[in-house]
């Protein structure tokens, strides 16, 4: 625990410094008082201050949660549009992924109607050929 003294000066003016007593009394006066400053949970000054200070943080904080969640805000929107994008584009590709299963469906259905078309044909040529072999030979 400190005590507080106050500080003793000279009664002559300071040649060196070329400061007058009055000059020297105002400086002293001013390192007292930031001496005798009652410590900040003792005395209404003092408490002052610490609520003055706390309120201030407080608003501080405040603030910057305000700015924060606005950052948060701000960058949820943008998530959410570009998910919205993204939903818009898969949409998109689905869609033409689709058309093109049918489409490609189709074609093998069709290949596959006319494959089984020619298999008969062989079928019918290798029987009319096996009749003409019989003939001939």
């Amino acid at each position: 625990m400190l005590l507080h003294e106050t500080v003793q000066f000279p009664s002559s003016p300071v040649h060196q410094t070329m400061l007058t007593q009055s000059d020297i009394e105002d400086l002293f006066s001013l390192i007292n008082k930031s001496i005798d400053r009652p410590s900040l949970g003792s005395g209404s000054q003092g408490s002052n201050r610490t609520v003055y200070s706390s309120e201030e943080r407080k608003l501080r904080r405040m603030q910057s949660n305000r700015e924060s969640a606005r950052r948060s805000r701000f960058r949820k929107k943008k998530h959410l549009e570009n998910l919205t994008s993204q939903l818009k584009r898969l949409r998109i590709q689905n869609r033409f992924l689709k058309n093109r299963l049918a489409s490609t469906m189709h074609q093998h259905l069709l290949l596959s109607l006319h494959n089984d078309h020619l298999k008969s044909e062989a079928i019918a040529l290798m029987a009319t050929l096996s009749d003409l072999c019989g003939i001939l030979f």
